[in-house]
């Protein structure tokens, strides 16, 4: 009987990259963290950012995603949406330190929106989103001379969801478009129609397509999918000609997850059950649902419903536990769609010991992991932003 060898494997680099253990200079987001960690176990974390966000006081302004976890709600200033959270840091001008529990595009917002003084923080530079990460830059210059090469480029209105890079938005700006949220979607593409014949959205095909086909009456042939790993998008010169709504391939990798068997099994397992999603699912999940409607949508139906009644929520998980904690008391039935429990794992790579790090390091004076858009990209990303400001 011989004796196995050890195998020579050596890791790749990406393999390295998801491990956190190397960085990559082209990407929209790093993955290193310096100085060390406190333990997640230290029984002490919780006095331990009470005692660095007090040493601080008014000089940071802590901001909480609602997928953000509880244990870092606890500590956040605001909770919300991004775009609303972006905002709150905005309307905080004598906060030294605007410390976002949340991903990068959204640091990358607030900084957009922020003065030169404030200083923007991500306490996990590797809290990324993965729709973000599916347009890049060069990606989408070069769908703009696809557009171009097919004679569209001029009729075309690049319409792009806040969930996007400030690449992705300076490039929206240059080319005279607007930014969208899940809220006011409807009214950018309004908005976007008026100023020419398509659209171009980005990133999430789910949120242009239902926005397009449910709120405005457009039929699902009047989009096409542009695939950026394929050649020309994977489209042909006349399917863009004839094409009123280019919607990018990319999707949310949580609200993807949902399907109408989710929708089906729910509505065997509770009778009576009001089934609620966010419009970054899928057409088919959305058309199945009850209600449909944004994070701050959510939050509010549930507010507003009856005692007794029963719902089925299709969004983060976090969020879901945490308003079936809440609306318990008022015998308000809260459940999570879909029957495997799923996080937002970029989201969720903001913890308490990162909090702590991150509120020790800056009360100790040392300023770690600053998000920062360059002038011109900011200047062209605010350009789209203002757009969306101004619509009705």
């Amino acid at each position: 009987m011989t004796t196995a060898q050890p195998l020579d494997v050596q890791p790749t680099p990406l393999a390295l990259l998801l491990l956190g253990r190397e960085a990559d200079p082209k990407s929209e987001r790093g993955v290193e963290c310096p100085g060390d960690l406190p333990s997640p176990s230290d029984p002490d974390l919780v006095a331990r950012a009470r005692a660095a966000k007090e040493k601080l006081g008014d000089k940071v302004f802590i901001l909480g995603h609602h997928y953000q976890r509880d244990e870092v709600i606890e500590f956040a200033d605001v909770t919300g949406d991004s775009f609303k959270l972006a905002k709150d840091a905005a309307a905080k001008p004598e906060a030294e330190y605007i410390v976002f529990c949340g991903v990068h595009f959204m640091a990358e917002s607030a900084d957009i929106l922020t003065s030169d003084d404030q200083k923007v923080v991500l306490p996990d530079l590797a809290a990324g989103c993965s729709m973000a990460d599916m347009a890049t830059a060069e990606q989408v210059a070069e769908c703009w001379d696809v557009l171009t090469e097919a004679g569209v480029a001029g009729a075309t209105v690049p319409v792009s969801y806040m969930n996007s890079s400030a690449d992705i938005k300076a490039f929206t700006g240059k080319h005279g478009g607007t930014i969208c949220t899940s809220s006011n979607a409807k009214k950018a593409l309004e908005w976007a129609f008026e100023q020419g014949e398509k659209v171009l959205f980005l990133p999430d095909q789910h949120l242009g397509r239902n926005t397009a086909v449910r709120d405005m009456g457009m039929s699902l042939d009047d989009c096409v999918l542009y695939n950026p790993h394929k050649p020309n998008g994977g489209l042909t010169t006349q399917q863009l000609r004839d094409a009123k709504m280019i919607l990018w391939r990319g999707h949310c990798s949580v609200h993807g997850r949902f399907s109408v068997d989710s929708v089906n099994d729910v509505r065997e397992r509770i009778p009576g059950v009001n089934v609620l999603v966010h419009p970054e699912c899928k057409h088919e999940v959305v058309a199945a649902a009850d209600h449909v409607g944004s994070t701050e949508y959510i939050i509010k139906t549930l507010e507003a419903a009856p005692a007794g009644s029963k719902w089925a929520i299709g969004t983060e998980l976090n969020l879901v536990r945490r308003l079936a904690n809440r609306f318990a008391p008022e015998g308000k039935e809260v459940v999570f769609l879909d029957k495997t429990v799923c996080f937002c794992s970029t989201m969720n790579r903001i913890d308490l010991p990162h909090l702590v790090w991150t509120l020790e390091s800056l009360a100790e004076g040392n300023l770690v992991n600053r998000i920062q858009v360059d002038k011109e990209t900011e200047s062209f990303a605010k350009l789209a932003l203002e757009r969306m400001l101004s619509l009705p």
